[in-house]
């Protein structure tokens, strides 16, 4: 028995050796990646974020030190968006919320009721103490909630066509905990205007839609067993796709590699959620392939929690996201294609 003990101590011990020396590695190589971005990467941004140099170095992660300034030039300001601009949408804000708390007798504004007004207010509110609940740094008295209170309102206020969906805690909060606040408002507000996250938050079906079958395509095309078992069950893509995409990821994974996701997905585009997604599958293809209905669902709704960084990238770079020839965004274009050709043929005016 002592010997065991002995035994199973030494294993111990060389186990946490390893772990150790993995951990200073990582950290070494995190610190000559932050000199390389700093000196090297982002006083040339323009000439050198599409060398293969740089894109082999994203893809292996941005250090922290760097992620905010990184993403923020990635998505970029479309909508030029200033830090006057956010605090005047937050003032907005916070009138309404003032006027709310007195009285609820306001005039439709904007084409968006009261009513609708009042229950994004109340969404927000519900929303944020149920953001990164383990954290405790978003909920009511932590350091961060009156800032994420506040993207979030003054976002309703910028885009009252959108206002405010959930889920979108989760995007803000992320982007808070790298970026300066109006920093995070300016990222925030640019990144939901990408065509598939408006398409996503103003619950666009059609377009959704498309982007299904699109992710169905290389579904099939990377993973033809799970695919045709998913189908035997009438398993569609929105079951677990949506709250995916919702929140890019950082619901559903750790958030340090939910982190590593949107690296990616700031260099790749709305390409890589759906890549993603396809790595998930394969990751946990075996299980699935065991699984009925009911276990699948919820499987994907609630992803182990010791899911890491390097299986799931392995499983996301053998991903392949070309269909025959076709790359996504062609895919894609296909896809919208074929579905108005269909609309056109399927319309009551040709049929006459």
């Amino acid at each position: 028995m002592v010997a065991e003990a002995k035994k199973r101590e030494i294993k111990e011990a060389h186990k946490r050796k390893k772990i150790m020396k993995e951990r200073f590695k990582q950290e070494e190589n995190i610190a000559n990646a932050m000199v390389i971005w700093i000196n090297e990467i982002l006083p040339n941004w323009e000439v050198m974020r599409s060398t293969r140099r740089v894109r082999e170095l994203w893809w292996q992660g941005l250090p922290p030190s760097v992620r905010g300034k990184v993403w923020s030039l990635a998505v970029g300001n479309e909508l030029n968006i200033t830090p006057e601009l956010y605090e005047i949408f937050l003032s907005r804000a916070k009138e309404r919320w003032k006027s709310f708390s007195e009285t609820s007798s306001e005039n439709d504004t904007e084409g968006v009721s009261v009513a609708d007004r009042e229950a994004s207010l109340e969404l927000i509110k519900l929303d944020i103490s149920r953001t990164f609940p383990s954290l405790y740094i978003f909920q009511k008295g932590g350091p961060y909630h009156d800032v994420l209170h506040s993207i979030l309102g003054a976002y309703t206020c910028y885009r009252p066509d959108v206002g405010y969906v959930q889920g979108m805690s989760f995007i803000a909060a992320v982007l808070i905990l790298n970026l300066e606040e109006s920093d995070a408002f300016i990222a925030f507000a640019n990144l939901l205007n990408k065509p598939c996250q408006l398409a996503f938050f103003r619950v666009d079906h059609s377009m959704m839609l498309k982007y299904f079958a699109t992710f169905e395509v290389f579904f099939e095309e990377n993973l033809s067993k799970l695919f045709l078992h998913f189908k035997s069950y009438s398993l569609t893509p929105d079951i677990y796709l949506i709250d995916w995409i919702f929140t890019l990821y950082s619901k559903s994974l750790p958030l340090d590699l939910a982190c590593r996701v949107w690296d990616v997905f700031c260099r790749d585009g709305e390409e890589f959620l759906f890549r993603t997604g396809l790595g998930i599958l394969r990751l946990y293809e075996d299980i699935l392939l065991q699984m009925d209905f009911i276990h699948i669902a919820q499987f994907l709704t609630k992803l182990p929690e010791d899911i890491t960084s390097e299986k799931l990238f392995s499983c996301i770079a053998a991903i392949q996201m070309q269909n025959s020839t076709k790359k996504w965004t062609q895919v894609f274009a296909s896809v919208m294609k074929d579905i108005k050709e269909g609309d056109k043929n399927n319309s009551p005016a040709l049929k006459s």
